[in-house]
Parts: C-alpha cells; structure tokens; sequence
C-alpha cells in the first residue's frame, strides 16, 4: 500500500516535468512574469499620483522588484525539478537563484534614490552596497558558468534498478519539497496581506535544502562509500549552507560568503575531476545523472 502511495507520487512528479520543459510552460511564465511587471507599473503610478495609501511599500522600482520576485518562484520550481536529474546542476541552480537575489536588492534599493540625487560623499558611499550587489551577481554569474562546463556526471549506483531506486528517492523530495515550497507562499501571501509588507520565505525554503541535500548525502551511502564522491556530495551541503547564510547576512559579507561558496564549489569540483582521471576504471561508467 505505502510502496503504492510513494509511486502514485513519482508518477505525479514525472507528469508535472514533462510539462514544465515544454515551451509551452516557458512562454506562460513569461507571460506571467510580463504580467506582473505591468501591474507593479500601474501601482507606482498610482503611488505617484497620490492614489495609492502604501506610499513605503511601492517604490518606483517597485515593479522590477515585483517581477524579479515572481521569476525567483519560478526558478526555484526549476530548482526542484533539476535535483532528481542532477544534484550537481541542482547547485548550480542554487547559484542562479542567488544571483538573481543580488541583482533585485540592487534594483530594490536604487529605486529609493530616483527622486532626490545629491553627489556628496555620503550619497557615494550609501551607493557601496548596491554597487557590490550589482558586481557580487556578476561574478556568481561568471563562477556558475565555469561550474557548468566542467561538471562530470557520474553514476554512483551499480545496477539500473539502483539507479531507478536513487532518482525515485528524489523525485519523492522533491515533490515534498514542492508541497512545501508553495505552503510557505501561501504564508507569504497572508503575512503580507495582515502587515502590509513584502514577507520572503525563501530563507526557510534554502534550509529545507540543505536538510534535502544531507539526506541525498546519506542515502546514497547504500550505493557508495567512496571518498571522493562522499566530499563531493557533502561540499554541495555545504555549499548550500553558506547559500543560506548568503540570504541573511548583510552587505558585502552576504557577496562574500556566495563567492566563497562558488569558489569552493569550483574547487572541489576541478580535485573531483582531476580524481576520476587518476582512477581509469571510473571513465567507464555510463554518463547520467549522479
């Protein structure tokens, strides 16, 4: 009955990822993202013109940050569907999300300066922390590409029913992970409803990652022991924690601690790579997702 129930799931989360990499699905999110955009538009002007009583809630930036926000849901949906394919790409999604967070604060707090510029010293030095958003996104940009193009994905399991079991374990978290994903929006939605302030969960939702990752970690010691797959996959959880902490902490240590978590990603990616080189019975392991 409960092995039943467990694949009437998988079966939900294969239907679901089959339409979420149509083109279909891309030109709705779009639309939807678009959609947004033009509303946040119509509500700056409505601030503008006195119209609109949430004159500190709707900045005149405020519709890029709407629109920024509702394409974060979306790519983190992504996210969810990448981590039974790979958990390497998963990270690297991470990285994604964490650059497009860089780039809204930014575009979040120039809008606070649109309407009053003054070029003194203290104005220069408020600019700072959006300066070093705007660099700190370019660089996790730059670092993810390089992760990408040197990713090797290898399988850890030694039959294709092992690797049936493995990718089915996570595809079960991830439609938990899902199931979660939108209970914290629909909080985030009455939150800001009752306190008529923008409330993101998606801290919460990064260390219901890093659970997910430790547990990937875990059960894939029934397939492998090995060392150097072990420090890999446990460099991912880590690199999600400093993600995490990423999404918390303030100015310039919150790039410094995502650039820090990039170059330890690249790091033990290039050691992982230069390892299966040295180890000549690993190359012929079929290509697939680890």
């Amino acid at each position: 009955m409960l092995r039943s129930f467990f694949q009437l799931q998988i079966k939900a989360f294969d239907y679901l990822d089959s339409h979420w990499e149509g083109s279909t699905v891309s030109k709705v999110i779009s639309n939807i993202v678009l959609g947004f955009f033009l509303f946040g538009l119509l509500l700056g002007l409505l601030n503008y013109l006195g119209f609109w009583v949430y004159n500190a809630l709707f900045s005149p930036f405020f519709a890029i940050e709407l629109a920024f926000n509702v394409l974060l849901i979306f790519e983190v949906l992504g996210l969810i569907f990448l981590i039974p394919k790979s958990v390497a790409d998963s990270v690297g999604k991470q990285f994604e999300i964490i650059s497009l967070v860089l780039l809204r604060d930014a575009f979040k707090e120039f809008g606070h300066y649109l309407e009053s510029v003054n070029w003194e010293l203290e104005f220069v030095m408020e600019l700072l922390p959006i300066i070093s958003d705007a660099f700190g996104a370019i660089l996790i940009f730059f670092i993810t590409g390089i992760f990408y193009k040197n990713q090797r994905h290898l399988r850890i399991t030694q039959s294709h029913e092992e690797q049936k079991g493995f990718i089915g374990i996570k595809k079960l978290l991830s439609i938990y992970l899902t199931i979660s994903f939108f209970g914290l929006g629909v909080y985030d939605v009455i939150s800001t409803y009752q306190t008529h302030q923008f409330i993101y969960s998606i801290k919460l939702f990064y260390t219901l990652l890093i659970f997910t990752d430790v547990f990937i970690l875990l059960f894939s010691l029934r397939y492998t022991t090995k060392y150097f797959n072990l420090f890999r996959y446990s460099s991912f959880a880590l690199a999600t924690i400093f993600l995490r902490l990423t999404l918390s902490a303030p100015a310039y240590y919150n790039v410094g601690l995502a650039i820090i978590a990039g170059l330890m990603v690249l790091g033990v990616t290039a050691i992982y790579n230069m390892l299966l080189n040295k180890v000549p019975e690993l190359e012929k392991i079929e290509k697939i997702s680890s």
